[in-house]
């Protein structure tokens, strides 16, 4: 019952993931593609995982309603994908810098 959270935020996780992948624009080279997708793999399975553990403290918790485990499997699902999305962010950003900062650096090939 738990997996109800999941097909019920799995659009607006795809929503998010492809705004992801797809801004900046650029520079569009293959390391990005490789952390880009590891960040969106890394985001969508501690998603899951967090969506089996708020399930988990819902069921465990006694004088709580049925609806509150779907409501706590929502809220830490989204946490955790959001946390991982605003973080690969905040490093794709820096790291994207530093690589310019490094490429513009480097002499041209054939210069002295």
């Amino acid at each position: 019952m738990a997996w109800l959270s999941l097909v019920l935020f799995l659009p607006w996780f795809i929503l998010l993931g492809t705004l992801y992948w797809m801004f900046p624009r650029q520079p569009r080279n293959t390391a990005r593609r490789l952390f880009d997708g590891a960040a969106l793999v890394l985001a969508f399975v501690l998603s899951i995982a967090a969506m089996l553990w708020g399930h988990h403290i819902g069921v465990v918790q006694s004088d709580a309603g049925p609806i509150w485990r779907q409501v706590l499997a929502v809220l830490y699902a989204y946490g955790a994908f959001l946390g991982v999305m605003v973080a690969a962010l905040l490093l794709r950003g820096s790291w994207l810098a530093q690589r310019a900062t490094k490429a513009a650096s480097k002499p041209a090939a054939g210069s002295p």
